[in-house]
């Protein structure tokens, strides 16, 4: 009986720290992170004495918040490309998927885009996944990358940029804006413009399934 008691109390604090998180990326995706302790429970709906038990601070929330939409988004891409044998398309299809994730999931997509650029130089979520594909690329003679970190700059900058145009452009066509985006980035990292169309347009994973799946805060 203790035993079932205390997987229950364990439960109950997932769950609770889980809302609390989910509360944050939805404050940070609003730009309403200037609010009060009690506002960001009231949006969890746990109670005010629950926000300290998991967290010290807002911006130590808000910090979860963030790791956990990249982890996340992190974690599906990493699905999507297992069976990927050639790690030049392992990276575009990540950033395809990405940059169609904008239109698709817009909550996550500015909670990405809060991190800014220091989504280049984080070491959990997408930036340590787009470093390892880089990197396997260019020992497998795909890529010719001289600096990784730099690489990954202008990496992120692209997708940080991609996505401001997609959300401010709603006309603009998120696929084929996406792509020719992969394609300018392929080039960039060493792939000739053939190469890069060819992987800019093979099929992706069916996007109705991809971003249908929950997206755990936590």
């Amino acid at each position: 009986m203790p035993e079932q008691v205390s997987s229950r109390l364990e439960r109950r604090k997932a769950q609770t720290r889980a809302a609390l998180v989910r509360a944050a990326q939805t404050l940070i995706a609003t730009g309403r992170t200037n609010v009060p302790v009690l506002e960001i429970t009231q949006v969890a709906d746990v109670g005010m004495g629950s926000f300290y038990n998991h967290f010290e601070t807002k911006e130590q929330l808000y910090q979860a918040a963030v790791e956990a939409a990249l982890e996340a988004q992190g974690a599906l891409l990493d699905e999507l490309t297992t069976d990927l044998s050639d790690p030049a398309q392992t990276f575009a299809q990540s950033f395809r998927l990405i940059g169609r994730m904008h239109r698709r999931q817009p909550e996550l997509s500015k909670v990405l885009l809060h991190y800014g650029l220091e989504l280049a130089t984080a070491d959990h979520g997408l930036a340590p996944r787009a470093r390892r594909d880089i990197d396997a690329a260019v020992r497998a003679g795909r890529f010719t990358v001289r600096d990784t970190e730099l690489a990954m700059l202008t990496v992120a900058g692209a997708a940080l940029g991609l996505a401001r145009l997609l959300h401010s452009h709603p006309d603009r066509d998120d696929a084929e804006t996406t792509d020719q985006v992969t394609e300018d980035v392929l080039r960039m990292l060493g792939l000739s413009a053939a190469e890069a169309h060819d992987l800019c347009t093979r099929p992706l994973p069916d996007l109705d399934t991809v971003f249908k799946r929950p997206n755990p805060a936590a």
